[in-house]
């Protein structure tokens, strides 16, 4: 006779545990669900653009009217890059992503550029959700240069507020600066599992 897996006998366990009508405890509420300022306001923006210069990101102030140019500027020299489906602005000479791609492929773009879906001020934290112009997770983890674009009224203020913009059901990427890990040394390396430099464009 053989012996249970260990998986069979920790679930095994369990279900003894919990017996046959097993009561789901409540669960307590009372966190703070949102914050009082309002999405996109100056204050929420100066906090999130300080979060993300501690992040060791590039913060690019423009409007909906100078993007094109601000982005230009900053790719100027950098070839190939990669951008999702729908992006709502052009990046000239970028190779639209169709999913055949493979992390090697993607591995050959010096940049990513993408829009977001959310961002939240009192972490820095900006999510993509795998939408039209955001793509797929894997461009915006695997070339070394994430270029991304967050439009002011995205900007909320706390986790809470982030998460209630956000499906629950989508491939979510929270981003908190460019990837970056430290060792027991507290040697800070960066790359190792993202992007080792993020550019983020305030669109107020």
């Amino acid at each position: 006779m053989t012996e249970p897996d260990a998986r069979s006998v920790v679930l095994a366990r369990i279900r003894s545990a919990l017996g046959s009508s097993p009561t789901v405890p409540a669960v307590p509420r009372d966190y703070r669900r949102s914050g009082p300022l309002a999405p996109g306001s100056d204050e929420l923006l100066a906090l999130f653009t300080d979060r993300l210069l501690d992040y060791k990101a590039t913060v690019v102030p423009t409007s909906a009217d100078a993007l094109a140019t601000d982005l230009a500027t900053a790719v100027a020299g950098l070839s190939p890059l990669i951008v999702p489906p729908s992006l709502p602005f052009a990046v000239p000479g970028a190779t639209v992503d169709d999913g055949s791609l493979s992390a090697p492929g993607l591995d050959t773009f010096a940049g990513v550029v993408t829009c977001c879906a959310a961002a939240v001020a009192e972490t820095g934290t900006i999510a993509l959700d795998g939408s039209p112009d955001q793509g797929r997770r894997a461009i915006s983890l695997v070339p070394d240069r994430h270029f991304c674009v967050v439009r002011a009224d995205q900007v909320v203020q706390s986790v809470p507020d982030l998460l209630a913009r956000l499906t629950p059901t989508r491939p979510l990427t929270l981003i908190s600066g460019p990837s970056a890990t430290s060792d027991i040394e507290l040697n800070r390396v960066e790359g190792v599992h993202g992007p080792r430099t993020l550019v983020v464009f305030l669109v107020r």
